[in-house]
């Protein structure tokens, strides 16, 4: 299934402001964590010279704003109209207190979750898909190639392309191809096209699938193939769903949001904050805003990145310049990784199966700014179910990693105190995974 061609003239049409309301409360700047940082992040380097990335490096792949929010250094950037216009269908995003698990755990802390999966797709994942497709089109790329594990970025991506004009080409990882088909015919309602990975239709997939005939995939290697497409092809460019630094700063709206919203709820301070990690983007786009209030004013807000114990990058891997990808196709870059040709079991948080961690991520665990955690995949999904029964949402089956965090957390606390949970996107289409459990 293909999109249909679009002409300049309806492009044009597709990007002015509709005029449309925009709650107040959406964010009228994306937050930078760069210009509060005590240390610079290392730059991304060119994977032939390993010298520093210059905007002609990175020109095949992204439009001319992308790389240039990438190395970006002041505060904040505005959100053009029109991203604000799309972000008001479902934004501000509720801050909610779960006082039902709270009773159910019979803790002192205040719990409050922040709520992703009010997005026409389930997730946060719009947040980015939407601006990233904005710049595309403006830029006139018609085509945007990107990787998906669990499917949630995928089905973003093809949902802003859909709102934006433009086709979205999508490789998903073979191990959540299999085993979640409705994210797939997600995509394609949204006019997106799926492939499993790795795929006989690129070079980089044949080289897999040769030498790892039966592979269950891995983002790293979804990722090669999409990079490889767009590369080829010049009406096409890239289009990634987390890691690099513009990824991040698309998502801090969830945490500009909550710290407006707990002001609101009469919560000057939040102690601590848990956000699940597998490329970084949740994680920072709830975290990042706290961080540098931490930075810049001294609060001591404590930020929890929870990983899958299956692929645990900032607990066990190394802080060093890898790869993002499998076939090495993409910049190097300074992160905590598993190493490049690391494939993870075929767990159910399929958003989570990557090697690395955002630089910017990293960067903030290496100087003790953030902590980490690890946690088993029964102890997440029990937490999602006990969540389900308590507040009503079945979250996603990352989301649960912070979920199992905080209620771990929660039991322990003797005093009150404010603990926020990032629920990135809710599970409708991840039940499967709950199978075991009920």
């Amino acid at each position: 299934m293909t999109t249909s061609p679009v002409t300049g003239a309806e492009l044009a049409r597709s990007l002015e402001s509709l005029g449309v309301a925009v709650p107040s409360a959406v964010p009228t700047h994306w937050y930078n964590l760069a210009a509060d940082l005590p240390e610079p992040v290392p730059p991304h380097l060119h994977p032939g010279t390993r010298e520093p990335l210059g905007p002609e490096d990175l020109a095949p792949l992204f439009p001319a704003s992308l790389i240039e929010q990438e190395v970006a250094t002041e505060r904040y950037i505005e959100i053009p109209e029109t991203v604000r216009e799309i972000y008001g269908m479902w934004r501000p995003s509720p801050l909610v207190r779960a006082r039902r698990l709270e009773r159910v755990l019979g803790t002192p802390a205040r719990i409050y979750y922040k709520y992703e999966g009010v997005s026409p797709v389930g997730s946060h994942k719009p947040n980015t898909a939407v601006a990233q497709a904005y710049y595309n089109a403006l830029e006139g790329t018609t085509k945007l190639t990107t990787e998906t594990g669990a499917g949630q970025w995928g089905a973003s991506l093809s949902f802003a392309g859909a709102l934006l004009g433009l086709e979205v080409e999508v490789w998903q990882v073979r191990a959540s191809f299999d085993a979640k088909p409705y994210r797939r015919l997600q995509m394609e309602a949204y006019g997106g096209i799926c492939h499993p990975s790795p795929s006989d239709l690129t070079e980089a997939g044949r080289a897999i699938l040769a030498e790892h005939p039966d592979t269950t995939g891995s983002l790293g290697m979804a990722i090669s193939e999409a990079v490889e497409v767009a590369a080829n092809d010049p009406g096409a460019h890239y289009s990634l769903g987390s890691v690099l630094n513009h990824v991040m700063l698309h998502q801090t709206v969830i945490g500009q949001e909550a710290l407006v919203q707990l002001e609101e709820a009469g919560e000057p301070v939040a102690h601590t904050v848990f956000g699940c990690a597998g490329g970084g983007s949740n994680l920072a786009g709830l975290t990042f805003p706290f961080l540098g209030r931490n930075l810049r004013e001294g609060t001591t807000t404590r930020l929890v990145a929870c990983e899958p114990a299956a692929c645990p990058s900032l607990t066990q891997g190394e802080y060093r310049y890898d790869f993002g990808d499998v076939a090495g196709l993409t910049p190097l870059l300074k992160m905590y990784t598993l190493g490049n040709d690391f494939v993870p079991p075929a767990i159910h948080a399929g958003g989570l199966r990557y090697h690395g961690m955002s630089p910017m991520v990293s960067h903030a665990v290496a100087l003790g700014l953030m902590d980490a955690t690890a946690i088993e995949q029964d102890d997440a999904l029990a937490a999602g179910l006990l969540f389900a029964r308590a507040e009503g949402i079945i979250p996603a089956p990352e989301s649960t990693h912070a979920v199992a965090a905080a209620i771990e957390h929660a039991r322990t606390v003797t005093e009150p105190e404010v603990v926020v949970i990032g629920l990135s996107g809710n599970g409708q289409l991840d039940l499967p995974a709950y199978s075991r459990y009920v």
